[in-house]
């Protein structure tokens, strides 16, 4: 197989008995590392049903001439006009989006085809999730020796549901699981991942994200998404038998925002705009970065919403107006009209 110590200049001669022809041209011959495949995702993983999500496949080193296949859980996708120019966009996403992608890169006749790609997990969950998997304590980032408590609670009946993860690229029970809950006594940082609820015949419900922190510093966040209008409020917590932390630094997607002397940050009237990566800082440690996702209240109806269907439907209305206008007009005789309609009917008189 080719290495890159072949990269260089080559050139022949050829030879006869004791004749030997004169030395070809030089020809340099580049050896280039291995195209690699690498995928990302825009805006990011964790989505409710219905949200647009975007994955890029990425050859490093070169960007021109490749065509991309597509893969979730190992399985080629053969929707491939989702897949154009290296992107894939789920628009809106649906729960059987949920699963593991990997990407392909491939040019050239005959074709070079890249190793598939590392992995991208996608969590869509719906929402208004009949399956609910409760977290206790209810917080998405944890100190490593504290213990968990996941339950798959089912607003029916929660036999039959098993709480799963997906951790290092492998997808696994909960080791120590009762009925519908999974205890982990002692937390380590392989217990990092994505938890969710799975019925026998496969189904995967609320899907959430557990980190597991060796530091002394962790960021108190809900692991549900936040309602657009209600509070938010995250805590920095310590890892001691006093853990509340009283200055702190929170940073959102990496910029600083607010700076407490209690330990804790409220947004009173959360939007769309707060979603993003947040984290801690204090003097004793960092916390990890969790992701803070806003939803939509079921039934609300946004501004921008009412002000669309007013636009879309002004011409309508104004065409209503005038037609109504019209005809009141073609009914009711003028004062004109009536005058000499009275002058008519006195000189017949």
């Amino acid at each position: 197989s080719v290495e890159d110590f072949h990269s260089g200049k080559y050139s022949c001669r050829g030879q006869t008995g004791t004749q030997h022809s004169q030395r070809s041209d030089a020809v340099t011959l580049t050896v280039s590392a291995e195209a690699q495949a690498a995928v990302r995702v825009s805006p990011q993983p964790w989505l409710t049903e219905g949200d647009s999500v975007t994955l890029i496949c990425e050859v490093t080193g070169s960007s021109t001439g490749w065509t991309f296949s597509w893969f979730r859980d190992d399985d080629r996708l053969s929707d491939s006009s989702r897949g154009a120019g290296g992107s894939y966009t789920l628009s809106p996403a649906a729960l059987q989006h949920t699963g593991v992608y990997t990407c392909r890169a491939e040019r050239g006749r005959p074709a070079y085809y890249t190793k598939n790609s590392s992995t991208q997990t996608l969590w869509i969950t719906g929402v208004s999730p009949s399956v609910s998997l409760v977290v206790t304590p209810n917080r998405s980032q944890h100190f490593s020796s504290d213990s968990l408590s996941l339950s798959c609670e089912d607003q029916r009946n929660s036999a039959g549901w098993t709480v799963r993860r997906y951790t290092d690229r492998n997808t696994e029970g909960c080791s120590k699981q009762t009925g519908s809950t999974c205890r982990i006594v002692s937390l380590s940082t392989s217990d990092s991942g994505v938890y969710w609820c799975q019925s026998e015949s496969g189904e995967k419900r609320h899907p959430l994200n557990i980190t597991v922190h060796n530091g002394d510093v962790i960021l108190e966040s809900s692991v549900d998404p936040v309602i657009e209008g209600d509070t938010l409020t995250l805590h920095c917590l310590h890892r001691s038998t006093n853990p509340s932390i009283l200055r702190a630094d929170f940073y959102k997607d990496g910029s600083l925002v607010q700076n407490q002397t209690t330990g804790e940050m409220s947004i009173t009237t959360v939007s769309k705009s707060h979603e993003g990566f947040y984290y801690c800082k204090t003097e004793r440690g960092e916390s990890l970065h969790s992701w803070i996702s806003v939803r939509v209240s079921e039934g609300q109806i946004s501004v921008s919403s009412i002000l669309s269907f007013l636009l879309a439907a002004c011409p309508y209305l104004l065409s209503t107006v005038v037609l109504l206008f019209k005809c009141y007009r073609a009914r009711v005789p003028s004062a004109e009209d009536q005058s000499q309609y009275a002058v008519t009917e006195e000189t017949s008189t």
